[in-house]
């Protein structure tokens, strides 16, 4: 069985959940099972509730942990639904990887790439926005937007001016098509020119940042408690929600900071953070997959106190 996709911070994520000996792990994000398996094999009496939305991913999933099949749960949910589905469950962890996996990236066919044919970047398949949609209809001011907001796009304005110039003489139909337009106008640097816009879309087109924003608050609404939280992410945008919510969850006081007196009771944190820094690849990992350089894994435990369970 050739395996497509090569799990980023493997080892570091091994270890986050190394001491879980029973329960639950829920992966919100199987992919193609490289955490899964690591945590299958290395936890001998946990089991694992692994969901993805893209049912290609999850076929290739079921096949290579059915040797484990006793101890797995699939789901092909949303990630932000996956948490209050099973939040009565033993749940001891909940891994999520917010990232396009590499057999994403590389099949052409699914239009993530710079030498797709089809403009699509859809992680679930049956969704009705596709990046077609966004690129051919978006106005001009949401697409700036996009491009600056969710790409950190230095030339978005020029961006979204030339897609619009383009797609008013003929449709853009395919991703490699989109990749030339914009080699050819933007300034060229470390990374393609096309990179930053791509994301952008793709972060469009799956609501990338509102799902995020989706799990950690059914997370927190949820009755899960002492469990560890692993998130990983692959740009600041994800990262900064993160670090965000994580702070908000270890406040206790959450009192105006101009009050004198705490009159909040001091009970309202969930638990504590675990990483007071990102953990981020080697250089040894960056050099086997150059993909992973961008990653970044932070982890909460969520401990509530009685007044809060």
């Amino acid at each position: 069985m050739q395996i497509p996709h090569i799990p980023v911070l493997q080892k570091e994520v091994k270890e986050v959940f190394g001491d879980i000996k029973n329960g639950y792990i829920i992966d919100c994000t199987v992919g193609y099972a490289g955490h899964s398996l690591a945590l299958l094999e290395q936890n001998k009496d946990i089991r694992l509730i692994c969901n993805d939305r893209d049912k290609e991913a999850l076929e290739f999933s079921k096949e290579r942990l059915k040797k484990f099949k006793e101890r797995v749960i699939f789901e092909n949910l949303k990630f932000s639904q996956i948490v209050k589905k099973y939040q009565d469950f033993d749940i001891k962890g909940i891994l999520a990887d917010i990232g396009v996996s590499s057999l994403q990236l590389d099949k052409k066919e699914r239009g993530f790439g710079f030498e797709s044919d089809v403009l699509d970047m859809r992680m679930d398949k049956n969704s009705p926005l596709s990046a077609y949609e966004v690129v051919n209809e978006y106005p001009k001011e949401e697409l700036e937007y996009i491009f600056r907001h969710y790409g950190e796009v230095r030339e978005a304005k020029k961006a979204a001016e030339i897609i619009c110039k383009t797609r008013a003489k003929e449709p853009i139909k395919s991703s490699s098509s989109l990749a030339t337009l914009l080699e050819k106008n933007l300034k060229k640097g470390k990374i393609h020119p096309a990179t930053l816009v791509f994301q952008a879309i793709r972060i469009e087109v799956n609501d990338e940042l509102g799902e995020l924003g989706e799990l950690l608050s059914s997370i927190e609404l949820s009755r899960i408690n002492h469990c560890k939280i692993a998130i990983i992410s692959f740009h600041s945008l994800e990262d900064r929600i993160v670090k965000r919510t994580f702070k908000e969850w270890n406040k206790s006081c959450i009192c105006p900071p101009d009050i004198m007196k705490c009159v909040c009771n001091n009970n309202h944190s969930i638990g504590k953070i675990l990483t007071k820094k990102p953990i981020k690849p080697t250089s040894e990992e960056i050099k086997q997959n150059p993909r992973s350089r961008s990653s970044k894994m932070r982890v909460f435990y969520i401990n509530r106190n009685k007044t809060n369970a």
